[in-house]
């Protein structure tokens, strides 16, 4: 079953609401009004903070957008922060936020509970699967299915020379050394695509676990529990034999480190990577099926030459704000983030690709229901 982010990040609010002060890191300048569709422009003469927290995955992204916008628009300040998407999704609904960001869409429960609430998808993202092995080389990529995954999650496949591992690798020596799995504690859109993966690809896992932003993980012997996408990455860089899931926009960060990252089964039985071609054949596949709430799963799509973990990266916003001015501002922010900040000086820098046009079409419509 899937669980509400809401309720699972309930406790991190405060944590969350205390790092909304937090001022981005540099990024290019783009002008804002210089892209298509409809611009809702700030207030004349207004001076609006527009706080943004959650999605781990999407910060490096977050922290871009919010000081190139904040230079190319006199008058509005843009804070971001790295807070878990759970945490995001709670923060917005509660007002301790303008807009939170997640990796997973509003589930059904959420959606009942606050009708006001938005998700507006701002970029197309990817997950990947990291792991630390020293004697294989960056350029050999593991191939692992959902089912492999859940085996070592449950604690079933413990060594990497396990025989369900050597099977799907043919050709590649894998070293006889422990799997120390890595999992999320905290309420996690990144914990929500990896077992909705899972999930997905294993019959046994969705039903004794299932997939939701937290996980009632399985015990298993010497894996290790981290708090946020950064210390997930620190963590499998200093464990040798570990496996661990982060974003894509982590992974030169995991280079750097020396970690590898896997090549993974699709719907179809292939093995691919997270290259701009499959996550763009992924989502080509969910475009026309992506209703006007834009609430959707991507995992596992049935493109045979797409990455199987893809997903919208969303923005959760109240469709009623504390002011006009303050509803202009944000309607203005999110207008430029998913055209002019969907170029590829923002995102080919973290592996994200670009929304689609009719994305942006479904999002506008989204933007202009946000009012006082």
């Amino acid at each position: 079953m899937v669980q509400s982010a809401l309720s699972a990040a309930a406790a991190r609010i405060g944590a969350g609401a205390a790092l909304i002060g937090l001022i981005a890191a540099c990024g290019a300048v783009t002008p804002a009004g210089q892209h298509g569709g409809a611009v809702a422009h700030v207030v004349a003469g207004s001076a609006e903070t527009i706080s943004e927290t959650g999605s781990g995955l999407l910060y490096p992204l977050a922290r871009t957008w919010a000081q190139a916008y904040q230079r190319a628009t006199p008058g509005v300040t843009v804070t971001t922060a790295s807070t878990g998407s759970g945490t995001g999704i709670s923060a917005a609904a509660s007002g301790q936020a303008d807009v939170g960001a997640s990796d997973a869409y509003l589930a059904s429960g959420d959606l009942v509970q606050h009708p006001a609430l938005l998700n507006i998808p701002l970029a197309i993202s990817a997950q990947t699967v990291i792991y630390n092995l020293p004697d294989v080389s960056q350029g050999t990529h593991v191939n692992l299915n959902g089912t492999v995954l859940a085996d070592i999650y449950d604690g079933t496949v413990t060594t990497w020379d396990d025989p369900a591992i050597t099977r799907i690798n043919p050709g590649v020596t894998l070293p006889d050394i422990k799997i120390v799995p890595l999992r999320r504690s905290d309420s996690s859109g990144d914990t929500f695509l990896f077992t909705s993966y899972l999930s997905t690809q294993d019959a046994a896992w969705n039903s004794a676990i299932g997939y939701g932003t937290t996980a009632a993980w399985p015990a298993v012997d010497g894996s290790l529990t981290e708090d946020g996408s950064v210390t997930m990455m620190d963590a499998c860089e200093h464990t040798p034999g570990c496996l661990a899931y982060n974003g894509i926009s982590y992974l030169s960060q995991a280079l750097v480190g020396h970690l590898g990252y896997a090549s993974l089964a699709n719907s179809v039985g292939n093995y691919t990577l997270p290259t701009a071609a499959a996550v763009k054949a992924s989502v080509a596949s969910f475009v026309s099926l992506t209703p006007a709430n834009e609430t959707i799963s991507m995992i596992d799509g049935p493109a045979a030459g797409g990455y199987p973990i893809v997903n919208y990266e969303y923005a959760i916003v109240r469709t009623t704000q504390p002011s006009a001015a303050r509803a202009s501002a944000v309607r203005a922010f999110l207008q430029w983030v998913i055209t002019a900040g969907n170029g590829p000086s923002y995102l080919d820098s973290v592996g994200f690709q670009p929304l689609p046009a009719a994305l942006v079409a479904l999002g506008e419509q989204q933007v202009k229901e946000i009012g006082r």
